[in-house]
This record gives C-alpha cells, sequence and structure tokens, in this order.
C-alpha cells in the first residue's frame, strides 16, 4: 500500500482540473482512471458528434492551446488527443487503466482497486457521470419488440435508416440525436416529461454561474443533484439550431406505458415504433463511495463547495453542480483549495512546496 497525500479519481475535466491545482499548491497527487486511454467520457462519444457541435472543451485550467481544430472532426478524436497533451504538460502523474472498487474510512482514507491500494490523506472523487446512463421504468417496457437504447450507445444515424424512432428526453443529448436522425429515419417522434426551456441569447459566465448555484442549492441540502441542463435550458446552440430548422424539435408530451409495437398515451392513442431512444442523462458513478456512508436521508450527498459533509477529506467535483463542461474547472481550483487548507492543519503537514514544473501556488 503506498501513503500518499492525495488520490484522485477519474482524468475527466473535473479531475484533470484538480490535480493541476493541486499541483500547484505543492503537492503531488495520483489520479487513477479507469479508462485504458486519456478524454474521460469524450472518448465514448458518437464519432457524429463533431467539433462544430460542442463548446467549453479546450477550457483546462494553466495550459494553454489554441482551439484551431476542423470542426468536422470528431470530438472523440481531438478531446482525447487534447487531454493526454494536457496530462503530459501539467506534469500529472495519471495511472490507467485503474478501476476504483472501494474507498475505505479509517485512519487515512485507503483507495482500493485491482492494481493496488493507497492510504490517502485526501481524496477527490471526480467519477463523473458517463458510466451511470438513467433508463426510467415504464410498464411494458419488457414487451416492446423493437430496439431500445440509451444515448450513451448512440454511434450515429446510418443504423436507424428507414426505422421509425421515439427519443425521449428535454436535453442537448436528444437535440443531437433528433437532428441527426431527420432525413434518415423513417419519422422521429420527440416525447418529454416536462415542456422543453428554449433559451434565447449568450450564454455568458453570468449565467453559468448562476445555473450552477441552483444546482448548488440541491447538494448543499443533501438531495439528489439535478443536471446543469436542467436549469440552463435548450439554448440555441448548433445542434439545436440545426433540429429547429429541419423541424424535429416538435414535442409531444410524455407517453403512460410501452406496448410491444410502440408507445401509448391515457387517451387511447398509440404510435407505432421500431426503436426508442432514451436520451435521458445519467446517475453520479459513486458506487465505491459506498463504504464511507455518505448518503443523506434524501437520498443524495450532501456537499458544502466540494466537501462531503460526512467525510471532509473527500472532494466530489464532477457531482451536481460540477458535473459539466460549465463548473468542472472552478470546481477543481475549489477541491485542492479545500485540500490545501485540510492538510496544512494536519498533523502529518509538511511545507507547501513552490516552483516546479506545474507553476507557482495561487494566492
Amino acid at each position: 500500500m503506498e501513503e500518499i497525500d492525495v488520490v484522485v479519481i477519474g482524468a475527466g475535466q473535473a479531475g484533470l482540473s484538480s490535480a493541476y491545482f493541486l499541483r500547484r499548491f505543492g503537492f503531488e497527487p495520483v489520479v487513477l482512471d479507469a479508462a485504458d486511454g486519456p478524454g474521460g467520457a469524450w472518448r465514448h462519444r458518437s464519432p457524429t458528434l463533431t467539433m462544430d457541435k460542442v463548446h467549453g472543451i479546450f477550457d483546462l485550467p494553466g495550459v494553454h492551446r489554441e482551439p484551431d481544430v476542423d470542426g468536422s472532426r470528431p470530438a472523440a478524436e481531438v478531446v482525447p488527443g487534447y487531454y493526454a497533451d494536457y496530462e503530459d504538460r501539467a506534469g500529472l502523474r495519471v495511472l490507467r487503466p485503474v478501476r476504483v472498487s472501494a474507498v475505505l474510512p479509517g485512519e487515512r482514507l485507503t483507495v482500493v482497486s485491482g492494481a493496488g491500494e493507497w492510504a490517502a490523506r485526501a481524496v477527490v472523487n471526480a467519477t463523473g457521470t458517463w458510466t451511470r446512463p438513467y433508463w426510467p421504468y415504464y410498464p411494458g417496457a419488457r414487451d416492446f419488440r423493437g430496439r431500445q437504447l440509451h444515448y450513451a450507445s448512440y454511434r450515429g444515424p446510418a443504423e436507424f435508416a428507414g426505422r421509425r424512432v421515439v427519443v425521449v428526453g428535454g436535453g442537448h443529448s436528444a437535440a443531437h440525436v433528433l437532428s441527426e436522425l431527420a432525413g434518415v429515419a423513417a419519422s422521429t417522434l420527440w416525447v418529454t416529461r416536462g415542456l422543453p426551456d428554449f433559451r434565447d441569447g449568450e450564454f455568458g459566465e453570468q449565467a453559468r454561474r448562476e445555473a450552477v448555484a441552483l444546482v448548488e442549492e440541491r447538494v448543499r441540502a443533501g438531495l439528489p443533484p439535478r443536471s446543469v441542463v436542467s436549469v440552463t435550458g435548450l439554448g440555441h446552440t448548433p445542434v439545436v439550431r440545426d433540429a429547429l430548422a429541419k423541424g424535429v424539435l416538435e414535442r409531444v408530451p410524455m407517453f403512460e406505458r410501452i406496448t410491444a409495437y410502440g408507445v401509448a398515451w391515457a387517451d387511447g392513442r398509440h404510435h407505432d415504433a421500431d426503436v426508442i431512444m432514451w436520451a435521458t442523462g445519467f446517475r453520479s458513478a459513486l458506487d465505491h463511495l459506498a463504504p464511507l456512508r455518505l448518503r443523506e436521508p434524501g437520498g443524495g450527498i450532501k456537499v458544502n463547495g466540494t466537501r462531503a459533509v460526512r467525510e471532509p477529506r473527500l472532494q466530489l467535483v464532477g457531482y451536481g453542480p460540477s458535473a459539466s463542461t460549465i463548473g468542472a474547472n472552478r470546481a477543481g481550483r475549489a477541491a485542492a483549495t479545500e485540500v490545501r487548507r485540510l492538510l496544512l492543519r494536519a498533523p502529518e503537514t509538511r511545507p507547501v512546496l513552490t516552483g516546479g514544473s506545474a507553476g507557482t501556488p495561487a494566492a
């Protein structure tokens, strides 16, 4: 077992941001990543999600890079390359593939994996959500004779040519699928629980902060976090504009049940379908934290900033308000600041280093 000051679990945007700021503050974290290569969740995105459809992915802190990338290139290719370069230039120690099975309480937090164990004075958890796609239950789902899949498995429109597709979900993932299936699928039907919340104007820094604050209210109360997009609404991104132009963002209310050949509503209406695409979001991947007993009666984990209230040695990033490109970098800095404050108070404290390849400590 290796004794270490800080372990970061996960090497997506939030994890790399946390590790960068920890180095700036003089610590040398080890970053454990379950994937077999850099890129976080981006490496698993559909090859049809091109660079001209995404934003905010070149915003990792401290290492400048000009986003001079061909917009037609898949994000699943570009972003892993960017992350790999960032890990190298920022001097981060990333071990992969290392899947963490448990974090155990004790004098130190013991991080357990198939590749070894680490006894850490602090842990930053940045495991995100991509590995836990959310499939809501509706009566009759097992009887459906067509195909059901989650957006996490979507790899482009070609395989749905000539099919009748029901797309469930009110976010940008649903808009992405609908925009690409237009003119390829025999038909599409967009189904959402609530009315879509289209937002005009630029989504600037102030709007981002307000969106993050709304999600943060829930995690401070120990409630399961809502997605950031649930409070930002559907902005007029390139994907949304494309879907609107093609006329496929005509929403109908949520169906009541699934039948063998489609979906049905309480008033007797039925829609025939070959495919049901669940663009219904993700849940936080936190099973490995179960031994710490962090859950509140409301079902969530109470978090103050990034610090888990029930276990102050644990920082949660990529959770709640930082589970998107909007809040990940700010959460990384906040988590590193909390770790520095914790470890400088602890008996084992050693001086915070200055200088080095990761830069000088921030104020």
